[in-house]
């Protein structure tokens, strides 16, 4: 089946990452990190709108219908979707303000897997870790730039990358806590990168297939559990960062992409740059859980 891009919209963020889809509101959320925002797509309305952020964000994850799960360079943050008010519940990494968060995702458990970075991606300045609704607790450090987190639909296996050397794991993880259960292993390298670039946000789908953004390869491609290449769809942005499932029935997929480190010339040479996709058809997507929040910590810091 032929597959196509288009434009979501007319936002262009320095720094896309992050997409969400709340499928009960029928709405997208992403962030523009080095923006400073959290952006909102209302497919009934099409407006999108830019929520205004104090500090870098970078995840989001529904908690309820009324509240958000943030992760944001210093901490966690509950947010209030109804007045967009921002609680931080628990901190991150404070002794390293160098650093910021980056690349998350939820387990099925509920129980939440994020990266954080230098700012300015200082060799193996970041740590991936893992928040199980009370506790943040590091899973595998010396990462430079984490991305891929995603996991298989029975919560048994877990994806990571580092973009810098660019290569991504997986390892066996308990399906119930998320906590890895053994070694990482290889998944896949630079060479099996049909565009080139490097590998940057991932999503799964129902059948296992992984779904990866390309950075600097303007391209989403999927790879099977045997690593088998399923499909690629080109992204008419060369800085592509991160995909998620949308619509109804889960078969769309939104992607987020960036200008960052451009050139004035390199920036007027990638006019895609910056803004964000959509890919309509065929996809087997997989609905987002709540995450899990142990109401205790609510008064934290």
């Amino acid at each position: 089946m032929a597959t196509s891009a288009e434009k979501l919209g007319t936002h262009r963020c320095q720094l896309g990452e992050g997409p969400f889809y709340d499928r009960r509101t029928d709405t997208a959320w992403w962030f523009d990190i080095v923006g400073h925002k959290l952006l909102e797509h209302r497919f009934g309305g099409g407006d999108t709108i830019a929520h205004e952020l104090p500090v870098m964000g970078s995840v989001i994850a529904p908690v309820d219908e009324n509240r958000q799960l943030l992760a944001m360079e210093d901490g966690l943050y509950l947010r209030e979707i109804a007045t967009g008010s921002l609680k931080r519940i628990k901190a991150l990494e404070d002794d390293k303000p160098g650093n910021r968060s980056n690349d998350g995702r939820l387990h099925p458990s509920g129980r939440l897997w994020l990266g954080t970075m230098g700012k300015n991606a200082e060799w193996q300045a970041g740590t991936i870790y893992l928040f199980d609704g009370t506790e943040i607790t590091p899973l595998f450090r010396k990462v430079t730039i984490p991305n891929s987190i995603c996991f298989s639909p029975d919560g048994r296996t877990g994806y990571f990358a580092d973009t810098a050397p660019n290569i991504v794991w997986r390892v066996a993880l308990d399906p119930q806590t998320a906590v890895p259960i053994g070694e990482p292993e290889v998944f896949l390298t630079e060479a099996q990168l049909p565009l080139g670039g490097h590998y940057d946000g991932s999503v799964m789908d129902a059948d296992g297939v992984l779904w990866n953004a390309a950075w600097g390869g303007g391209s989403v491609t999927g790879f099977a559990p045997d690593r088998s290449i399923v499909r690629t769809v080109e992204i008419p942005a060369a800085q592509t960062s991160c995909p998620c499932f949308v619509g109804p029935g889960l078969d769309r997929m939104l992607v987020t992409s960036a200008w960052d480190g451009y050139s004035e010339s390199e920036r007027n040479a990638d006019p895609g740059a910056g803004f964000t996709y959509m890919i309509d058809g065929s996809f087997n997507g997989t609905d987002t859980v709540a995450a899990i929040i142990d109401e205790s910590i609510l008064n934290g810091n």
